[in-house]
């Protein structure tokens, strides 16, 4: 179910495809993808069935294995920070215990997804709630001698789209009662199959990171959202209202599958007693990206972030707008160039660029943005003289560079700082922030028809500098 994310919906499949197939079609575009019944002919999706004997199964063939298990204390929701939750060792067959546990307390409706405080690990009196076996390996390359529930690799297959992919890792996840892992991103593709059970997953690109709040790259839990996104507090985190329209939901059944790109963003809700295996895998970018790349790339990709967040700031005009305009200037200095004196084409220019600042007035203008304004506008008054007296002569402003050196594009910013902290018009505009300096320069373009003295006046109060 899409809720408003401006990109294209999940695509859903109703079989599995070849490898091929999903190399090309689905892996590619780095986006989600259901596939129906993907592994419903896995022997797991009967012989692990918990309604169906399958709890007994799982503890003959490993009940002896030692697991490792996420206690939480803010069950059922299980968060990526360690605050949150505590890992301990068990036996699988103890595992187990509690699930059937659930089970029962659930027919007899007395179950309670709750924690006390004080809680200790593996007491008698453990609520089954509190409990998620969670991204257990049953391989995994990089750590093969902690991998203790390999046994249980005979009892599925590697589902044909994954077919000669070499696997970072497979992992088994199992929960005694309804469970919900906090939005995060992995490093690595994923693909996740449902044994048992059912899932719902909320799922966002990457480039919904500004409404996720993603925690500190070098932080804890750096690949997990650092706001609960069903009550969010707008306060802390005002961009979180718009998480939700970014988002697109799917549910998946026994037997289902979903792809969750790597960096895609992604919530899972289980239901109690749901069993799943996922693949991970690197992605042909990551694997392919030569490290000498790595400053080349992240120059490209801050540019078309910084460009992003530019026209997401200042609105764009719409783009017949900008061809009139476009036409406009065009034919002005086409008219210029055939010795003629382009007025009408100027007037024309004029006209088309009056129709892209109209949206801002004076009134609109807060009080740093309006004394910002004033002192701009007085201090091109100040120069105003020499530039006429300048009549064909182009006026430049003073460089911060030697005229020697000024071809150089590697000077970094650092140079030019002391010559900007002497320039009048960025010492004015330095502290303004981005959207109040649009709305200095819209409103700049705006007062060629406005009785500038008299508007300032009305904006700003009283003056003892003229306009």
């Amino acid at each position: 179910m899409a809720t408003g994310c401006d990109s294209p919906k999940i695509q859903t499949f109703e079989s599995a495809l070849s490898a091929a197939e999903f190399e090309s079609a689905v892996e590619l575009t780095n986006f989600p993808a259901v596939f129906r019944r993907c592994v419903s002919n896995w022997d797991a999706c009967s012989k692990w069935n918990p309604f169906n004997c399958g709890l007994d199964y799982l503890e003959e063939r490993a009940g002896s294995v030692e697991v490792e298990a996420m206690l939480s204390r803010t069950a059922p929701i299980f968060n990526g920070d360690i605050r949150s939750h505590e890992r301990v060792s068990l036996p699988f067959s103890e595992f187990i215990r509690f699930c059937k546990q659930h089970m029962i307390c659930k027919e007899n409706g007395s179950c309670v997804n709750a924690m006390s405080a004080d809680f200790t690990p593996l007491a008698e009196d453990h609520i089954p709630g509190q409990i998620y076996l969670a991204q257990f390996p049953i391989v995994n390359d990089e750590k093969e001698e902690k991998v203790q529930l390999k046994i249980l690799r005979q009892d599925f297959q590697t589902p044909s789209p994954l077919v000669g992919k070499s696997l970072s890792s497979i992992n088994f996840w199992m929960n005694s009662s309804q469970a919900r892992s906090t939005t995060h991103y992995d490093p690595h593709h994923n693909l996740l199959c449902i044994v048992s059970g059912r899932k719902k997953v909320v799922l966002w690109p990457p480039s919904a990171s500004p409404s996720l709040y993603p925690m500190p790259i070098y932080g804890e839990a750096s690949n997990h959202s650092s706001v609960g996104l069903e009550n969010p507090n707008l306060s802390d985190y005002p961009r979180a209202e718009h998480a939700l329209k970014q988002s697109q939901e799917v549910t998946l059944d026994a037997g289902d599958a979903v792809f969750i790109p790597e960096g895609w963003f992604h919530q899972v809700d289980s239901d109690d007693l749901t069993i799943a295996v996922n693949f991970w895998w690197q992605s042909n970018i990551m694997s392919n990206m030569p490290e000498h790349m790595d400053s080349y790339y992240l120059r490209q990709i801050t540019r078309r972030l910084i460009d992003r967040e530019m026209s997401l700031l200042v609105s764009k005009p719409s783009s017949t707008d900008v061809k009139q305009l476009s036409k406009h200037i065009d034919h002005s200095h086409v008219g210029m160039a055939e010795g003629g004196n382009g007025n009408s084409e100027n007037e024309s220019a004029k006209k088309g660029l009056s129709t892209l600042c109209e949206r801002t007035s004076l009134d609109d203008l807060d009080p740093s943005a309006c004394l910002a304004l004033h002192e701009l506008i007085s201090l091109v008054h100040d120069h105003v003289n020499a530039v006429e007296t300048s009549k064909g002569r182009q006026y430049t402003s003073p460089s911060c560079s030697d005229p020697a050196t000024e071809g150089r594009k590697s000077k970094i910013l650092a140079n030019a700082l002391p010559c900007l902290e002497d320039d009048p018009i960025a010492h004015m505009l330095w502290d303004l922030e981005a959207f109040r300096l649009r709305d200095v320069l819209l409103a700049m373009a705006n007062l060629r028809s406005v009785n500038t003295s008299h508007a300032l006046t009305h904006c700003c109060g009283s003056s003892n500098t003229e306009v």
